[in-house]
């Protein structure tokens, strides 16, 4: 079988992914795979996007518990607070265009982080309130932290 740069990507995606480079590099656009190339590309944007929310989903899961269980409060809720805060924030730093993609997804992620946060502490889901009580820019500052 005669190895090409798109049997290569089912097969080897590392090697691949080398071979483009290198073809990149030595301006050979001729002999790209344009077709996983665009792919991937495409899923680069797309995993950030789901990084950003998965972890801001997580954060104001943590906001929520810090915020209706004081008593059980511990270091590991106030470190990965302080963790999806500082993740974020990277990502954020990497591509600043998706701050308004903070925006857009916040509902959403405030609504599945109630949902799960009832689930993991058994309060009621009407314990906590219908829309976000933070502002996104209060939810990734470091130095808020909820009053119960």
């Amino acid at each position: 079988m005669i190895v090409t740069t798109k049997t290569l990507y089912d097969t080897d995606f590392n090697q691949w992914l080398e071979v483009q480079v290198q073809l990149l590099r030595d301006r050979q656009l001729n002999n790209l795979d344009l077709e996983n190339l665009i792919k991937e590309i495409e899923s680069l944007g797309k995993s950030d996007k789901r990084q950003l929310k998965s972890r801001l989903e997580v954060l104001l899961l943590h906001l929520l518990k810090w915020q209706y269980q004081p008593t059980q409060r511990t270091g590991s809720w106030k470190g990965t607070i302080a963790e999806q805060r500082r993740r974020i924030r990277d990502l954020l730093l990497d591509s600043p265009s998706l701050k308004s993609y903070v925006e857009t997804v916040a509902n959403a992620c405030y609504a599945d982080a109630r949902e799960q946060a009832s689930l993991e502490t058994g309060l009621s889901l009407e314990h906590c309130p219908v829309d976000c009580p933070y502002a996104i820019s209060d939810a990734l500052n470091s130095d808020f932290w909820p009053k119960p």
